[in-house]
């Protein structure tokens, strides 16, 4: 193995739990909703239910039509501007705390992530993570187009943390699309597997195929 002289990661799954952040969303959904959907804990518990069932990318679709309530698209769509936009209550988790410590004065660190750039911003604030990380790339501030498994993102970060493709390492969880680009590019791979993890079970494409996997964080002292 190369040596590797910087270690970038992905945000949802990987550095802390993404349910956490959809539970944080659906609590701000209900609340600033709450004379049209009622008890706001009620409503909370019903969107987590929805999120573990085969609705989880229309959740609130489907509880307005489990409450009787006319799917409005414009109702819709202020439910989603305020669970993209919401002040998350999220944290790290545990190993991610300890090996950000570890790695911090040892290699360069950054982060790339997909999402919407508002929620994506909010995330890194509630986990503090600018002060932690050398780069961080959201691939919707690049361009719309730029989400992975385009390359764009993980050429950008190897320029800016000015090292070679081959002595960077990338950590995330989705075989699906998280390791596509950086394969291409020589960067070594290394998937996060959780067990309450979103992308747990994935099956990956042969351009996916991942260099290392591991079961915690901890894990990367070992093989860095």
């Amino acid at each position: 193995m190369p040596v590797i002289k910087a270690v970038i990661f992905d945000l949802d799954d990987t550095l802390y739990p993404e349910r956490a952040y959809a539970f944080s969303g659906f609590a701000a959904v209900a609340t600033a909703f709450k004379d049209l959907l009622g008890d706001p804990a009620e409503t909370s518990a019903q969107m987590e239910q929805l999120f573990d069932s085969e609705h989880r990318r229309r959740v609130f679709n489907e509880l307005l039509s489990q409450r009787g309530l006319p799917g409005d698209q414009q109702l819709i769509d202020r439910m989603i501007e305020t669970y993209r936009t919401h002040r998350p209550t999220i944290t790290l988790h545990p190993d991610a705390d300890r090996i950000l410590t570890h790695l911090q004065d040892r290699y360069k660190l950054g982060l790339i992530s997909d999402g919407p750039s508002v929620s994506q911003w909010a995330k890194i604030d509630a986990l503090g993570l600018r002060s932690r990380l050398d780069e961080i790339i959201i691939t919707s501030d690049l361009d719309p187009d730029y989400a992975k498994p385009h390359p764009a993102a993980f050429e950008q970060m190897a320029k800016r943390l000015d090292v070679e493709p081959g002595q960077c390492a990338y950590v995330a969880d989705n075989p699906a699309k998280d390791f596509i680009a950086p394969n291409a590019l020589g960067w070594i791979t290394i998937q996060i597997t959780r067990p309450d993890g979103i992308y747990t079970g994935v099956c990956a494409p042969d351009a996916a195929q991942v260099k290392r996997i591991i079961d915690a964080l901890d894990g990367l002292s070992e093989i860095l």
